[in-house]
């Protein structure tokens, strides 16, 4: 695994602030070789394979295990099956947190003062996260905990680490685009619209494992610095 300071690209190129300058975000991401753009005028969705290098995602992938818990959902629903993984907290001191959070900021140009703590997340057999969104919904009953500091989620980062032996594929229902997991493999939106509009048509569904598990680690960035 390289080290923070001396991944590709890593000094070149200046820091783009917190996404809400979607145009400037995707510009920089379209630099890089292999990144692939999803051909839809409804949203900015892009992927790219080996992001992540095999070592790099087993260790994740133990980082995970050590702390895993299950997941929740800002605004209850009523539907307990909703999301049923499992998901983990990285400490932002960790060597190879530092090191994915680097390439993130390389890769973006987004803030890392504008990210949320890297979270990790599990998905055993049968486990999924039925159709959502990543940000906030203005009108809902946790938005003013969540959001009343950092502002809303502008940029959504994923990386997939593993690949499960069946399922587990992210779906966004928009623009009927099925993703299937790769290890290393990273996908990434921008919430919003051009016009900076909350856009519904990023709605995504992370589909049930079917055999094995599968292992992800997301990256949300913010409006206004974290914290």
């Amino acid at each position: 695994m390289g080290t923070a300071g001396n991944l590709p690209g890593m000094n070149d190129l200046p820091l783009l602030g917190s996404g809400i300058d979607g145009a400037a975000i995707a510009a920089r991401i379209l630099t890089h070789p292999g990144i692939q753009r999803i051909p839809s005028p409804k949203l900015t969705l892009f992927t790219c394979r080996a992001f992540l290098p095999p070592d790099l995602c087993a260790g994740l992938i133990a980082r995970i295990d050590e702390v895993r818990r299950p997941s929740t959902i800002a605004d209850a629903n009523g539907d307990a099956a909703f999301r049923t993984s499992e998901t983990g907290d990285l400490a932002a001191a960790d060597p190879l947190v530092i090191e994915t959070e680097a390439r993130l900021a390389a890769f973006s140009g987004l803030d890392p003062a504008h990210g949320e703590p890297l979270q990790g997340q599990r998905y055993a057999v049968g486990q999924e996260f039925k159709g959502h969104t990543d940000y906030f919904e203005p009108r809902g009953l946790e938005y003013e905990r969540y959001c009343g500091i950092a502002g809303n989620r502008t940029w959504t980062l994923m990386i997939y680490l593993n690949e499960p032996e069946a399922g587990g594929a992210t779906r966004f229902k928009a623009v009927d685009k099925i993703i299937q997991p790769e290890t290393g493999k990273i996908v990434c939106w921008n919430n919003r619209r051009p016009d900076g509009s909350l856009n519904p048509a990023t709605i995504h569904q992370g589909m049930k494992v079917r055999r094995g598990v599968k292992y992800v680690i997301t990256k949300w960035y913010r409006e206004r610095p974290w914290g």
